[in-house]
């Protein structure tokens, strides 16, 4: 399956992909890695592993509209089957989104549908939480509100700090995504009339993924 990753950061989820895809634990083929952050190590990533890395500056475009169709034209250039949002911090537009709704999907610290948007580790440390986690879903025009594919559950101990929580989450975090993406590539995982399915039925409720990869 070719699969572009879009990332705004240090790319840790992409670098998990990379990983996976190498040992040749993932069938799939990571075809370009773009960003908005020209720093982002995810591009550092994707070039010392022969991936095209692609920097499209927001501030040149007049809104955000016009960087969404930037974007996703330089996307469809590199004909993916799979997007996968891995730290891209940015709201894409609806419209941008239609056309490939049931093919990009977004990793999100929380156990969605709780606390979408950003800060979660603090809110869910504010709300007393007894347990966090992150949420694989496919996206659509709703911030954080698409079908949920899977999700990983960490206990929130005593001490914790938004840093420790977000720290012990993060392995967790890259197991889910990487399960997430052999799923889909191998048919197991898909999309129908807005909702995410399991060979074939529609999911009730997101897998519970929690073993190492």
């Amino acid at each position: 399956m070719r699969v572009v990753v879009l990332a705004s950061g240090r790319g840790s989820n992409l670098e998990a992909l990379i990983e996976a895809q190498r040992c040749g634990e993932l069938p799939i083929r990571i075809v370009g890695v773009l960003s908005d952050k020209a720093t982002a190590r995810a591009l550092d990533l994707a070039r010392n592993h022969d991936i095209a890395a692609i920097h499209i500056d927001p501030r040149t475009f007049a809104d955000r509209a016009a960087f969404d169709a930037a974007l996703f034209s330089r996307i469809t250039e590199l004909e993916p089957e799979l997007i996968v949002l891995a730290g891209f911090m940015r709201i894409l537009t609806p419209q941008a989104i239609q056309p490939w709704l049931g093919r990009i999907i977004n990793i999100h610290p929380s156990l969605l549908p709780l606390y979408p948007g950003l800060h979660t580790h603090r809110r869910a440390l504010e709300a007393g939480d007894s347990r966090h986690g992150a949420s694989v879903h496919f996206v659509t025009a709703e911030l954080d509100g698409g079908p949920v594919i899977a999700r990983t559950v960490i206990d929130v101990l005593a001490d914790d700090s938004e840093e420790s929580l977000a720290l012990r989450l993060l392995a967790k975090e890259h197991h889910l995504l990487c399960s997430c993406v052999g799923l889909i590539a191998s048919g197991q995982i898909g999309w129908s009339d807005g909702a995410a399915t399991s060979n074939d039925p529609a999911l009730t409720l997101p897998l519970q993924i929690d073993d190492e990869f």
